[in-house]
């Protein structure tokens, strides 16, 4: 009706079209990623198809709705979101996974053409490096199987060069490592660098050179040539490993007990060219590029001098990156960087938190397997507490305090995650990084600087400066690393502990307005207060450790500890005292060995002491063949000897063998029995058939064991029928390396052990294996590591007859 007023008409509410914010987006993404990364096994074919089905409907839904989209249909795309990282993590996966090598081909001879995919290193006892296989044969036939390769060559090797083409006869076998709680994961180390076997070649005669040139590995082939100048001109002393680490990310150089000093100071970070020094040299080159652009005027009006300087630093970033070899952390440090950079060239302005949620995003569309990375997590969380800690707050007018709330909020924030992740944390890191990081980022550009002038003018004199300054630096943290403060170890703590103390740590940094931020420090003390848990008196705790073609067994009791034998330590500085006997008491939270056992001086039994030692105090050690050890600084050795016996917490210990003259080698070994109120076990070292028959006219009764470590890693020298007999184990042990050369544990000690309808385990298909021995008599159920601590990636080896799990 003409100038009726209009009716209004009530409508119900209607969903608002939105934008999706980067966040959301980039940890959908990202849980695909590592909800895919967390999988116990790979699955079947079907998944790729469900997951490419779920993420392809949905996401080309919400492309119609292009920017905006109805807040009904957001969740729908962050479930595509998730799907499509979930397939994006399996496509990468599968490069190695869905092809591995064939198990039967172990210890087989086969002939491999490809190309040397990294730089050499030389280990001293051998070269080791990457080949990347382009056809494999056996017996003449071919074999499916290509991709990278992890070689050893130890004997009449020539001087390889990066992208050289071989022929070569080697021994591979699927990525093995040491699996044992709290140990380190060698399996998915490999697995991220996407190494989809190991072994050594075998026949140095029969490897022939194809070509010399470097193919498509043009990059590191000049990175191989400027290392080879570096090493002739600087001097002896640790800037000779140093120079090359900071310059072109090769970290070959550095021995372990560097690394030790730059953990135990919390300075790995400086070492391992990261988002530190990408970050660095970007930073350095943005400044004086927007300076002395802005200088002239008819530059600025073609480009503005920020979008300018941002390009030229981004290009610097690359190029750097480019001379560390674009490795896993230098590309997920360019990614990063290059968020920023192009938001700045494109004149966007970034929030803080979408800018950290992109540069996820980038990361892991460049490498979906970074979430299995260390450096990952350690990378975003420390860039997250400082943006939580710091930002829309008034910064301090001195730069020396916002340099410390800096360094303090990094500190708490990453405590927790490098507690979790590594056991053990460095008091003194704050402090030191506090001075050094600066100084730091004033030093990287000189060594830089000076590497170039030294390999652009042959000059060795350049780098002298440089050499002692590194010298002494290293020099004083070496002096630091030796502070009790400097590694303050933590055991495995419960899933609520952790939790606890990243809610600590994030109250700790709050804003001042928010109340009770002092109850952060309680939230911390659980993890300093909480200890894993101990057996109760009367009984023990039995752990054979994973070490490989070795032995290392642990024995705990309420309160104490006994380790018998520490597994090998080689001339190289590889020593699993260090690697794995260590690591695993710290994550059983023990402090100390009250004895030390090494049943004889062979390598594989007594190489580890020392780094065991190194590690933790060791307060006693006994031994067959005390002579032959170099124990510990402080320590005497002392033999042990038949009829020595001591009760730990309700707990026997009792001495078996030796006895008489003093003997030598294997049959030398302590064997000692452990006895707790409900089940007891027989620990026989090395001893041959001649000792074993000697125990059973001896001491026949007091061998009867409920577990017996078979002795000599199965050989069939050991563990005789009527031996066996006379201990009538439910369990017999073998700690035997994967695929070893000795073919241990032997067919006929496997044969004699079921006859006797024992059951069986072996650290080369389980791992590490524990076992608790109760107060009271009941079942014993042994676990091996390697069942416990599934992952896609876990090598399954093939259970041999000697490792059959039947109940016995």
């Amino acid at each position: 009706m003409d100038g009726a007023p209009a009716q209004r008409v009530e409508a119900g509410p209607v969903a608002t079209p939105r934008r999706l914010s980067p966040t959301p987006v980039a940890l959908a993404f990202a849980t695909g990623c590592g909800g895919f990364a967390a999988l116990p096994r790979l699955p079947g074919p079907w998944l790729p198809w469900l997951l490419a089905g779920v993420a392809s409907v949905l996401l080309l839904a919400a492309a119609g709705w292009r920017r905006r989209l109805p807040v009904a249909l957001a969740p729908a795309l962050l479930v595509s979101l998730v799907a499509a990282g979930a397939l994006w993590a399996y496509l990468d996966a599968c490069r190695v996974l869905c092809s591995p090598f064939p198990e039967q081909r172990v210890n087989q001879t086969l002939v491999a053409v490809g190309r040397v995919a990294s730089l050499p290193q030389d280990k001293g006892y051998a070269e080791r490096f990457l080949f990347r296989i382009e056809r494999l044969r056996a017996d003449g036939e071919p074999l499916g199987f290509r991709g990278l390769v992890r070689l050893s060559w130890y004997r009449e090797r020539p001087a390889l060069r990066v992208g050289q083409r071989w022929r070569l006869s080697l021994r591979l076998k699927p990525p093995h490592g040491f699996v044992n709680p709290g140990g380190f994961d060698y399996e998915g180390w490999l697995f991220q660098r996407g190494i989809a076997a190991t072994g050594h070649v075998r026949d140095p005669e029969a490897a022939v050179r194809l070509t010399a040139g470097p193919g498509p590995y043009r990059l590191d082939h000049w990175r191989q040539a400027l290392r080879d100048r570096l090493a002739a001109l600087l001097p002896e002393g640790p800037a000779a490993a140093l120079v090359p680490a900071l310059v072109l990310g090769d970290r070959g150089g550095l021995t372990p007990a560097q690394w030790e000093v730059f953990s135990r100071t919390g300075t790995s970070h400086l070492i391992a060219i990261s988002g530190l020094h990408v970050g660095l040299v970007a930073g350095a080159v943005l400044l004086a590029v927007r300076w002395s652009w802005s200088r002239f005027p008819r530059l600025t009006r073609r480009l503005a001098a920020p979008r300018a300087a941002a390009g030229v630093a981004l290009l610097a970033a690359a190029g750097y990156a480019a001379l560390a070899g674009f490795s896993i952390s230098t590309q997920r440090a360019l990614a990063m960087l290059a968020v920023v950079l192009v938001a700045a060239m494109l004149g966007r302005t970034l929030r803080p938190w979408s800018g950290l949620a992109l540069a996820l995003l980038a990361v892991l569309l460049l490498d979906p397997a970074s979430v299995l990375s260390y450096g990952f997590w350690l990378s975003f969380a420390a860039v997250a507490m400082l943006l939580y800690a710091l930002s829309q707050r008034l910064a301090p007018p001195f730069a020396l305090v916002r340099w410390g709330r800096a360094q303090w909020a990094v500190a708490v924030g990453l405590l927790p995650l490098l507690l979790f992740f590594f056991a053990r944390a460095s008091l003194v890191a704050p402090a030191v990084n506090l001075v050094l990081v600066p100084l730091f980022g004033l030093l990287l550009p000189v060594v830089l600087l000076f590497a170039g002038l030294a390999l652009a003018g042959d000059w060795p004199w350049a780098l002298w400066p440089v050499a002692v300054v590194l010298d002494a630096g290293y020099a004083l943290l070496a002096a630091i690393a030796g502070w009790e403060l400097a590694g303050v170890t933590l055991g495995g703590r419960a899933l609520w502990v952790w939790l606890a103390a990243g809610g600590g740590a994030l109250l700790l940094l709050a804003p001042r307005g928010v109340p009770a931020r002092w109850l952060g420090l309680v939230l911390l003390l659980p993890l300093a207060a909480a200890r894993p848990p101990a057996p109760p008196p009367g009984a023990a705790q039995l752990t054979m450790l994973d070490v490989g073609q070795g032995l290392a067994v642990v024995v705990r009791t309420a309160g104490h500890t006994l380790v018998y034998d520490m597994g090998v330590g080689w001339p190289s500085g590889f020593n699993t005292g260090t690697v794995v006997v260590a690591p695993y008491l710290r994550h059983r939270g023990v402090g100390g060995v009250d004895i030390a056992m090494v049943s004889h001086a062979d390598q594989d039994h007594a190489g580890g002491l020392e780094g065991l030692a190194a590690d933790l105090p060791v307060r006693r050690v006994l031994s067959g063949e005390p002579q032959a050890l170099d124990a510990p600084a402080g320590v005497a050795a002392e033999a042990c000897r038949a009829g020595d016996h001591w009760r730990w917490d309700g707990v026997e210990f009792r001495v078996l063998h030796p006895s008489g003259p003093a003997q030598e080698g294997n049959d030398a070994s302590c064997v000692l029995h452990v006895a707790a109120g409900g089940a007891s076990v027989l620990l026989t070292g090395d001893i041959e058939a001649g000792v074993e028959a000697a125990l059973v006219a001896a001491v026949p009764g007091a061998l009867a064991a409920d577990v017996l470590l078979a002795s000599h890693h199965g050989s069939d020298s050991s563990s005789t029928a009527a031996f066996l007999r006379a201990v009538d184990p439910d369990w017999v042990w073998f700690s035997a390396g994967y695929a070893n050369r000795f073919g241990f544990p032997s067919a006929d000690v496997v044969a004699r052990v079921r006859a006797l309808g024992a059951a069986a385990a072996s650290t080369a298909t389980d791992g590490g294996v524990t076992l608790r021995l109760p107060a009271q008599p009941g079942p014993l159920v042994p676990t091996g590591a390697r069942e416990v601590r599934q992952r896609l990636w876990r090598h399954r080896p093939r259970p041999a007859d000697a490792t059959s799990r039947a109940p016995p």
